[in-house]
């Protein structure tokens, strides 16, 4: 096989994983959604995620105001980017059942793509 035949054939077989993936995940999405709307559920988590936010705005001002200097523009930039570490925590913990189907059905299709592939290269003869 010369490499111009190997780089199409891995070429193809790398399209067929992502779009095995990617189909795989929008499954995964859909049985967890069960027909219902992704805002709402992204709004609600975004609604709870406020606790966290509050947390590393909190931290990130501490960290801010240190013993030996007081620069509170140091502070508020260290509060805001604290608070936006913990709103994206918050977010990501309160979807992580969503998250876990969706990565759940793009593992089972890039596994069954991954089988195909291997039997392709490697035939089972039974005879």
């Amino acid at each position: 096989m010369n490499f111009w035949d190997w780089k199409k054939s891995n070429t193809d077989y790398g399209r067929k994983l992502v779009n095995s993936g990617l189909k795989g995940a929008r499954s995964g999405r859909e049985a967890f959604l069960g027909g219902r709307s992704l805002a709402p559920l992204l709004s609600e988590s975004a609604r709870s995620a406020v606790a966290a936010t509050a947390i590393g705005a909190s931290i990130g001002l501490l960290g801010g105001f240190s013993a030996y200097q007081r620069k509170s523009s140091r502070a508020l930039a260290l509060g805001v980017f604290g608070g936006a570490i913990g709103f994206g925590a918050g977010v990501a913990w309160e979807n992580r059942r969503l998250v876990e189907s969706i990565v759940s059905g793009a593992l089972k299709n890039i596994g069954r793509v991954r089988d195909e592939h291997w039997l392709e290269k490697n035939p089972i003869d039974y005879a």
